[in-house]
């Protein structure tokens, strides 16, 4: 593009027309050395094993495999490999301040039959370098998923298909969710509106609120996500599916008597206790209470060993 020998326009007349740096024309590009290449190879090998381990951790992995580094080379040459360390930056419950809040309906009510109430969320799983949005309504008293959806993005469209799905088969009284852009938006609050289903939200810093959503994103991760690789989206899906099916019909859930939640979800007996979402608060370590709670019954244990 520049001409060097041009005899109508100096290097410097030409760079400056084309808006380039004069020092750019004159770099030459050097190979990575021997060294850089054999180091960027365990870096890749490293990463591709631990894809959650930053330059950091990278740092220390190599200096145990005997490599001297330091944590500067390494952010550098993962900058020119461009990878980094996966994580998950989105977050799926952000707030819109325009939007309206709605209060929470479940803390005084005893749920004490099925398609009383419903709680929505969304979580994120990890495949093939990024991430897949997996949102799922789930009856609270029978503990059925009644419905859910697979997505590449956070938009309010898969939530409201996974609401369509759910109610075309029961119509909940309340459905409770988050605070998330998704289910503060003006299209979800009308979908539940015209359904006629009240809208609970859950306050800030009550995870305890959609504890039940939040047991089966732990099941669905450590019997299944977790142990599995996926060659495709399509793969996951079908997987999920599969977990959802056994999830709902075949496992069995000791707070249910040993039934499973199709079986308490269909039934019309009315046996089952009513669930009370306050005397559930600490069932799960999802918040920071509850973490400590458990780490001090740790200390505790440890303490009376000694």
């Amino acid at each position: 593009m520049i001409e060097s020998k041009s005899q109508d326009f100096s290097v410097r007349h030409q760079c400056t027309l084309l808006t380039v740096n004069r020092a750019s024309h004159y770099y030459e590009h050097l190979s990575p050395s021997k060294e850089n290449v054999l180091l960027m190879n365990e870096i890749q090998a490293l990463w591709l094993r631990y894809s959650f381990y930053g330059y950091r951790r990278i740092t220390q992995a190599l200096k145990a495999l005997g490599y001297d580094v330091n944590r500067k080379r390494v952010q550098h040459l993962m900058q020119v490999m461009n990878i980094q360390a996966i994580y998950p930056r989105p977050n799926t419950s952000i707030k819109n301040k325009q939007h309206t809040v709605y209060p929470y309906l479940l803390g005084d009510i005893a749920i004490s039959k099925v398609n009383q109430a419903w709680q929505i969320d969304i979580t994120y799983l990890r495949h093939k370098g990024s991430f897949m949005y997996l949102v799922a309504l789930i009856d609270i008293h029978s503990r059925y998923v009644v419905s859910w959806s697979l997505s590449n993005t956070l938009q309010t469209d898969f939530c409201l298909d996974a609401l369509q799905q759910g109610i075309k088969h029961a119509i909940p009284e309340i459905i409770n969710q988050d605070q998330g852009c998704q289910f503060t938006s003006t299209e979800w609050i009308k979908a539940l509106k015209t359904a006629g289903i009240k809208v609970s939200m859950t306050g800030k810093g009550r995870c305890h609120d959609n504890i039940f959503i939040e047991r089966f994103w732990r099941s669905v991760k450590y019997e299944e996500v977790y142990l599995n690789d996926y060659d495709s989206v399509k793969a996951l899906k079908a997987a999920i599916g599969s977990y959802i099916e056994f999830y709902n019909h075949k496992r069995f859930h000791q707070s249910l008597d040993y039934k499973t939640p199709a079986e308490v979800y269909f039934s019309r007996d009315g046996d089952e206790q009513p669930v009370h979402m306050m005397d559930n608060a600490g069932a799960l370590p999802t918040s920071t209470q509850a973490q400590q709670l458990i780490n001090n019954k740790k200390i505790g244990a440890e303490d009376s060993l000694n």
